[in-house]
């Protein structure tokens, strides 16, 4: 028996690799299936089921594409509703594995086919949970995604995901491992830990949606408190889960096109294409095609782009770092973004070389921040971290404008004074500005190095929020 959690930090999740005397079971894939199929080459091993925990928001699962190519059947919990063929499971049902066998056990709440797989190895000891997200490592799953689908509210849900964690999951013995689907970053939690792996007699003890004397009435409460409005492309994601999707193969082929500078700015001007700048920000700082939005390859870059970007339709041009475009457009079609139409061959180099348009995006130290509120302490300085960041420290007279919200607070920018933008570190803050940037606002300067830099100066600081304002 061999379990390996196959961690995809970009999108915190985590995909599970089953193997058993030449069976193979894969839990929750990711899109992109070719490493599995591999992997099972590998091991002289065929690829049996697929197991999904539910139809999931925050990411697009592989498990079509692995199902075409390998034969495997998709496995569902109960009252899963597919627009494709699969094995909608009893609660209880059980596969056999090589050696062991594979329980579903239905845990609604977070949805209504939500679905944990109980493995237990050859002897029938109950020795690992994969909870999808039913459960997380200090955390549960949200129960506000599936309130339309279910036609209940948040707070039923949440009723429902109580009684399925206390008669499913806290009944199993402390020594069975638990294997979520995300880890700390993902938005289908709240408060998850940076671990990814841990046992349920410890979450028993640390997860506080796990306490055994806790009341339903208190974990509705807890579970439903401070919830977030959920990122714009997750029903999107659903709906590519439920009903089916492109094969990633045709959207690489199609994303990966190079074209050249003029075909690339005829391209933008026809279709009305996002120009997405996935550089790093210091390249992006010294030169980039006006009204490009940045976000960075080398931050979280797929989480960004649903949430800054509303509409998976839309179409995108890349300017990337060079040998990283099919990167690029395999991340971008992780989150349900199928419409790259190609790259710009020899990047900004090449658009700089051809004569065309080029803006830059002023950027001081925060050093340089420092003289200026020294100089004037009714500088306007915009942070674009969370809220939560921002309650533990912030420079003074600070104005809070989460990046995910940064269209709720367009109104609040100065016209025309000069003001000053950070994040924590100078990824989220580059963001911001090429947003901004792209909508005709250019009075703005990038703090580099974020607040990470900002407390080691002089700058004076404060701590909390006088207003709710959303993360």
């Amino acid at each position: 028996m061999y379990i390996e959690q196959i961690y995809t930090g970009c999108l915190a999740q985590g995909a599970y690799y089953i193997e058993s005397n030449g069976e193979v079971a894969i839990i929750d894939p990711l899109r992109e299936v070719k490493p599995y199929v591999k992997r099972a080459q590998l091991d002289n091993a065929s690829i049996k089921y697929i197991f999904e925990t539910h139809f999931h928001a925050d990411f697009v699962s592989g498990h079509l594409t692995l199902s075409k190519e390998t034969g495997a059947p998709i496995i569902y919990g109960p009252t899963a509703n597919p627009s494709f063929e699969a094995i909608i499971a009893r609660d209880g049902q059980v596969f056999q594995l090589g050696e062991i066998t594979i329980t579903a056990l239905h845990t609604p709440g977070h949805t209504m086919e939500s679905t944990c797989y109980l493995l237990k190895d050859p002897e029938g000891r109950e020795h690992a949970i994969f909870t999808g997200d039913t459960l997380f490592l200090g955390d549960v799953g949200r129960p506000d995604l599936a309130q339309k689908a279910a036609h209940i509210s948040q707070e039923e849900l949440a009723g429902i995901l109580y009684d399925s964690l206390r008669t499913k999951v806290m009944p199993l013995p402390d020594h069975v491992i638990v294997y979520p689907a995300h880890g700390a970053g993902s938005a289908c939690g709240k408060h998850m830990m940076k671990e990814t792996v841990d046992t349920l007699g410890n979450q028993k003890l640390v997860n506080y949606a796990l306490r055994e004397d806790m009341t339903k009435e208190e974990f509705v409460q807890e579970v439903t408190e401070g919830l977030l409005p959920p990122p714009t492309y997750f029903p999107l994601n659903v709906k590519m889960n439920r009903e089916g999707y492109e094969d990633i193969q045709e959207i690489i082929q199609r994303g990966t096109q190079a074209l050249s500078c003029d075909a690339f700015e005829a391209a933008a001007n026809e279709t009305g294409a996002v120009i997405l700048d996935v550089r790093h920000q210091h390249d992006f700082i010294e030169g980039h095609i006006p009204r490009s939005i940045f976000i960075g390859l080398d931050g979280d870059f797929a989480p960004w782009v649903g949430a800054l970007i509303a509409d998976v339709e839309q179409p995108i041009l890349l300017v990337s770092p060079q040998g990283r475009e099919e990167e690029a457009v395999t991340r971008l079609s992780r989150v349900g973004f199928d419409k790259t139409l190609g790259y710009l061959k020899g990047g900004f180099e090449a658009w700089k070389q051809a004569g065309k348009e080029v803006d830059t995006l002023e950027s001081v130290s925060a050093k340089a921040l420092e003289s200026i509120l020294t100089r004037d302490e009714n500088t306007p300085v915009f942070d674009v971290r969370k809220e939560s960041e921002y309650r533990i420290s912030h420079v003074k007279d600070a104005h809070l404008t989460p990046l995910s919200y940064l269209n709720d607070h367009l109104a609040e920018l100065p016209k025309n004074d000069t003001f000053y933008v950070h994040c924590a570190g100078g990824y989220r803050s580059v963001i911001a500005a090429s947003i901004l940037k792209s909508r005709g606002i250019h009075n703005l300067v990038d703090v580099g190095g974020g607040f990470d830099h900002i407390r080691t100066t002089a700058i004076a600081l404060d701590s909390g929020v006088d207003s709710e304002v959303s993360e």
